[in-house]
């Protein structure tokens, strides 16, 4: 006689469980359990209607053949969206990976996926793409990442269609609860008054673009904290870039080629900062010793150049952990705002002027 089997155990399986070796579906999965498909979708969506001896024993045989919902057939099925969108345009890689990070973070276990969109905010019908992108993946929510957070005729547009989303800013720009703010202002102030502590008031500042809010507010943040310490910087120190390397070592060797070189500048990004590096190594100038130099976002840059540079760390990969725990909240009721507080992060690439 065979050896009595327990009921309740899975059978043995392999993965690919399903006809001709396809991947195991939720059919498969409730015919080898031996449950119907509707206690199987239930298990998925963690429904507290389910025994747990025999959740144990779904999500062991689960597990066993590799099997995961797919999102947009649940979302057929349950007649909403498990997917999660992220709209960008043209952030620095390191930016858009962290950011993803953090959502995926958030999402891991809670049967969402995220699903991106890179997009150009200055092209005309740029909205109408964010629109088709929205509408054909049928997303929950939209994460929008700064510079298209800051485009109010987006975030019009995502209301009008009843698409939720929040919007990653410098600034608060909607109701608080659509709203994580990273107050770029106050860590560019405390930028300006590090350097004035360390007994530099010739100072420049390498700003991103004008017309990103960012930029605004950290140019703002910086000019105002130095002009509260009796410091006011001539327009020949303040040059505009595009948040890039190579706008950096334009706007540097503009700087450097003073007939009276600043003792200290302060670049909105880490990327144009690494382009003050190499400026200052092809004109024979050493950081820190002849030249302070700071960066903003502390990227893992900051910590590679040599001298690692000093930077405002604003958590990136907290920020999108953020964004996607909003999106997941219930919209019953206001929430608070979520904020990300910059802090300064002192490496080597400063020191009291000669």
């Amino acid at each position: 006689m065979p050896p009595s089997r327990n009921k309740d155990a899975p059978a043995a399986v392999k993965v690919g469980a399903g006809k001709g070796g396809k991947a195991a579906t939720i059919n498969d999965i409730a015919r080898l359990a031996g449950v119907s498909k509707k206690t199987v979708s239930r298990i998925i969506n963690r429904s507290p209607l389910v025994r747990e001896d025999t959740r144990e024993k779904v999500e062991a045989l689960m597990r066993e053949v590799g099997y995961t919902p797919d999102p947009m057939a649940r979302g057929l099925a349950f007649r909403k969206s498990f997917l999660i969108g992220m709209v960008y345009d043209n952030p620095t890689a390191q930016f858009i990976v962290n950011m993803q990070y953090g959502a995926l973070d958030t999402l891991r276990d809670s049967g969402f996926e995220l699903v991106v969109h890179p997009c150009d905010s200055r092209s005309p019908n740029y909205i109408d793409g964010v629109r088709r992108f929205v509408q054909q993946q049928k997303l929950h929510g939209v994460m929008l990442v700064p510079r298209v957070s800051e485009d109010q005729a987006l975030a019009d547009m995502l209301d009008e269609i009843g698409c939720r989303y929040v919007r990653i800013a410098a600034v608060a720009m909607d109701k608080p609860e659509r709203m994580v703010v990273t107050h770029d202002h106050d860590g560019a102030a405390e930028v300006a008054d590090y350097l004035q502590t360390l007994g530099h008031r010739d100072i420049a500042l390498i700003t991103g673009p004008a017309d990103y809010r960012s930029a605004i507010e950290r140019t703002q943040g910086f000019l105002g904290a130095l002009e509260r310490r009796g410091i006011v910087l001539p327009e020949s120190r303040v040059v505009e870039a595009g948040y890039t390397f190579e706008s950096g070592v334009a706007a540097a060797e503009k700087l450097l080629a003073a007939k009276k070189r600043p003792t200290a500048i302060f670049c909105g990004n880490d990327e144009m900062a690494a382009g003050v590096y190499r400026a200052a190594l092809r004109s024979g100038i050493q950081i820190p010793q002849q030249l302070s130099v700071v960066g903003y976002d502390d990227s893992p840059l900051a910590s590679r150049l040599w001298p690692p540079l000093t930077s405002v760390r604003r958590d990136t990969r907290d920020t999108g952990r953020m964004a996607a725990a909003m999106l997941l909240q219930s919209q019953d009721g206001p929430r608070p705002m979520a904020s990300v507080r910059p802090h300064l992060v002192i490496r080597d690439s400063c020191q009291p002027p000669e």
